[in-house]
């Protein structure tokens, strides 16, 4: 009596008659395309000739692509099948993967045998070309030797001989390459070697199964402890800062590079091409409250699905700075390949969980994911507030997300996520002690468009999150211009009339009292003539007037190289943080800017300590900048927002300013002395200082200021709108035309009412212009910033101490950098005002 078959032996049998057919099949396929013939196997017989071998190798290439092909179906399906067995069925799964494993080993020997196949083609063609040459040649040898009949017929017919036996060569060349040289491998090594990994494949698949065994059959991400604020409506969420990824600080190379100009900045159209099934790896990036843009958390500090292992993704300097950190995602995309309601992750929430996902939602909490370096943005969930009497209220979680992504080519397009048809899962009625049961879906649906670039698609084509574009805005342009022109005027009136009259009054004054008079117009009775050998006295803290100018010579040519840059192209929307690189790495270049202006003028005005002033030169906005950021870094810090900046950032950036910005400014501060030259005042200085009259109340400094900041401040207050609507809103600014156009406008403003302050100060015999000429136009950076505080009040929706704090923070230094830049404008305008007037003036 014969006994029953075990279960595990008749499974294998079953495996090696697979083996046995699959190999059979292949020798099939072998014989089929005369590839046995063609490699010289079986009897022997005349090699084809190259023609013939060329052609039957593009057949056997063609046949063993169509083998790729089929295999790769064949892994993929294997592996979804283990997939689907998992543990329910271990033995099936062991199976599937002991096939998967086997197919990929026939895909690596037929790639590797597609290689040799191609190499040999182009060895076989090489071979054929050389023998047309030399064939070539003998036919020369034929008509060189009718040619010359006189020639010796013996150094002929050696000529001829070695041109037979050169062609014989290159024959048997040919032949030797058309037959496959190095396949006599012993076919029951390579099965040896195939069964030992097949092996250690199993033995790796049978631990991992026993580890499944052991864990529940529901396996909940791992999610960070949060603490929640007691009061509802608070704008931050104190959420536990989540480790950085180690990866980065192996990344300091390349950030520096980058700093330098050689780094590449993510982002770039046409870069990342696909195949059809290539995965696509979907990054969760950060969620934050809608109305405040800089307040931002990683995405998995929420109670979402979760990776075991969060791997990061490395990312640029202006990538950190713009508060990304992105980590791979469980979506499953593939090129081309859609995707219908397919289960992400099954979740038990705790009410705690529940109470935090609630928060978020109130406060419209948004996630941003990135594919292709194309940012896709929804919100976390739905919230519904309705009547008065009853009053509704409804939270809902989107569990559910579609995933519309455009294909042209090789190349993704874009990318967008909706959920449009799906039906929030409701937060609400959980007792306290409950858990919520959720599953994650999603669906993938791609399209092919015919825009070819990203750049192409057009205004409200592409559905997105924030608002793409701005309109262009007349009104801004049209105000600007009807000023610019008024003050222009203005200027030139008193250049062209007033001016004149005074120059020619006092020359005429001159003429008819040098003679009888040898005091030097001390018996005029007023005017800015009076005041000649004043007007050039150096003003006191000249050091600190020379760092201000140094700085803001600094800041006009850093906002110049800006705005050129984006009008060159080089800020695409989908470059991320590359405006925050250039920013950084044009300040560090243009330190040499501050050192080398301050210097040079702190050495004309006769200034000695030239080292103090190159310190307060690269101390005077560094210092600031500093604690501005070291008190709104931790404020983010201790909120777990990921704007606050890791620590190798903060060393990366620190060793650029030491190793760029400052030794540059102290060489840029060198030169500068060492070319400056002496002042050369048109009017001599008398060692007494002259009374100054008292000056009526609208010549005071306050009013000038107010004047001198408010004319600039309502040349660019439209604009400036849209600009803060960029920095801290949602729209994108892509109008740099206009930018630069207002910009001039700004400086040309600046220095038109600088030019005329200054006038109706020295007419009224105050020669005190010095700091006068800086303070009046600098204004400029008040008015923008208390214009700031009006936004913040009436013109934005930011809320909670981590957005007040940013805001204010960094509008405080926006104005600053204004009145560092306007300043600096406003002093050499009226210093070239000045000399004009007193060197056209005659004086003895």
């Amino acid at each position: 009596m014969m006994s029953p078959r075990c279960p595990m032996e008749g499974l294998a049998q079953a495996e090696v008659a697979r083996s046995r057919g699959e190999k059979a099949g292949e020798a099939r396929v072998v014989e089929m395309s005369g590839l046995g013939r063609l490699f010289g196997r079986g009897k022997k017989e005349k090699g084809p000739t190259p023609e013939e071998a060329i052609q039957k190798l593009k057949e056997t290439e063609k046949i063993l692509i169509k083998k790729q092909e089929f295999l790769e179906q064949k892994i993929q399906q294997e592996l979804q099948m283990a997939k689907k067995h998992g543990t329910k069925n271990k033995r099936a799964a062991l199976q599937a993967l002991r096939r998967k494993k086997r197919f990929e080993q026939q895909l690596a020997q037929t790639d590797g045998t597609l290689s040799t196949l191609e190499f040999q083609r182009e060895a076989i063609e090489n071979a054929t070309t050389n023998a047309e040459v030399l064939r070539t040649m003998e036919l020369a040898a034929q008509g060189m030797k009718k040619a010359y009949q006189d020639m010796d017929i013996d150094k002929v017919d050696e000529l001829m001989a070695d041109i037979t036996e050169q062609q014989e060569v290159a024959q048997q060349i040919s032949d030797a390459i058309s037959r496959p040289v190095g396949f006599d491998v012993d076919e029951d090594e390579l099965l040896e070697e195939l069964e030992k990994l097949e092996q250690e494949e199993l033995a790796r698949e049978l631990l991992h199964v026993g580890d499944k065994e052991e864990e529940p059959p529901i396996k909940l991400p791992g999610v960070p402890s949060t603490h929640l604020p007691e009061e509802p409506g608070s704008a931050a969420l104190r959420m536990t800062v989540l480790g950085h990824p180690r990866s980065w600080s192996y990344q300091w190379l390349s950030l520096l590079l980058l700093l330098l100009g050689t780094g590449h900045e993510p982002g770039v159209e046409g870069v990342t091409h696909y195949k059809a099934g290539d995965p696509v790896i979907l990054y969760v990036n950060k969620v934050g409250p809608y109305h405040n843009p800089q307040e931002t958390y990683h995405y998995y500090q929420l109670p979402v699905c979760c990776p075991e292992k969060i791997r990061h993704k490395s990312l640029s300097l202006g990538e950190v700075l713009d508060g990304d950190r992105m980590a791979e995602s469980l979506y499953e995309i593939r090129f081309r390949e859609n995707v219908e309601k397919r289960i992400l992750c099954h979740m038990q929430l705790s009410s705690a969980q529940v109470e935090q996902l609630r928060q978020a939602i109130e406060e419209l909490y948004y996630f941003e994911f990135v594919v292709d370096d194309l940012p896709i943005r929804g919100f976390v969930g739905y919230m519904e507030e309705s009547g008065f009497l009853p009053h509704s209220h409804k939270i809902g979680l989107w569990t559910h997300l579609d995933f519309h992504l455009e294909f042209h080519g090789d190349r993704i397009i874009f990318a967008n996520v909706s959920v449009r048809d799906v039906k929030p899962h409701s937060l609400d009625g959980l007792r306290p002690d409950e858990f919520l049961g959720l599953t994650h879906t999603y669906s993938v649906r791609w399209s092919e468009t015919s825009v070819e670039r990203r750049s192409d698609r057009r205004r409200g084509d592409d559905s997105g999150f924030f608002p793409r574009t701005l309109e262009i805005h007349w009104l801004s342009i049209i105000n600007s211009m009807v000023l610019v022109f008024l003050l222009v005027g203005f200027v030139a009136v008193i250049l062209m009339r007033v001016l004149r009259n005074d120059l020619a009054r006092y020359n005429l004054d001159e003429e008819t009292t040098s003679a009888g008079s040898g005091d030097d117009f001390d018996q005029g009775d007023n005017g800015w003539k009076i005041i000649h050998t004043d007007v050039f006295r150096f003003p006191p803290y000249r050091g600190l007037l020379c760092a201000v100018l140094g700085v803001g010579a600094q800041f006009l040519a850093l906002g110049t190289g800006i705005i050129v840059m984006a009008l060159l192209g080089m800020f695409n929307v989908h470059r991320h943080g590359a405006i925050n690189s250039a920013a950084i790495l044009l300040y560090a270049l243009t330190c040499c800017i501050s050192g080398y202006v301050s210097s040079h003028f702190y050495r004309q005005i006769g200034g000695e300590r030239w080292v103090w002033n190159i310190i307060l030169t690269t101390s005077l906005f560094s210092v600031p900048f500093f604690l501005t950021w070291s008190v709104v870094n931790s404020v983010h810090w201790a909120n777990g927002s990921t704007q606050a900046l890791p620590a190798t950032t903060i060393l990366l950036l620190l060793t650029v300013w030491l190793l760029v910005g400052f030794p540059l400014t102290v060489i840029g501060g060198i030169f500068g002395k060492n070319n400056a030259s002496s002042f050369d005042a048109p009017c001599r200085t008398k060692n007494i200082a002259r009374e100054i009259p008292p000056q009526p109340w609208y010549k005071s400094t306050l009013i000038h200021m107010t004047v001198g900041g408010f004319l600039p401040f309502s040349a660019i207050s439209v604009e400036l709108y849209y600009i803060f609507a960029t920095v801290w809103g949602r729209e994108q600014y892509t109008l740099y035309g206009i930018l630069f156009f207002v910009f001039a406008i700004l400086l040309s403003v600046g220095a038109c009412i600088s030019i005329a302050l200054t006038y109706f100060q020295l007419s009224g015999e105050d020669y005190r212009w010095w700091w006068r000429s800086v303070l009046s136009v600098g204004s400029t950076g008040l008015f923008i910033f208390l214009y700031s505080v009006f936004y913040y009040a009436r013109r934005s929706n930011m809320s909670g101490a981590v957005q007040t704090v940013e805001f204010f923070g960094y509008s405080l230094l926006t104005g600053y950098v204004f009145f560092l830049m306007l300043g600096t404008i406003s002093f050499f305008s009226s210093l070239k005002f000045i000399r004009y007037i007193y060197v056209n003036l005659k004086m003895d």
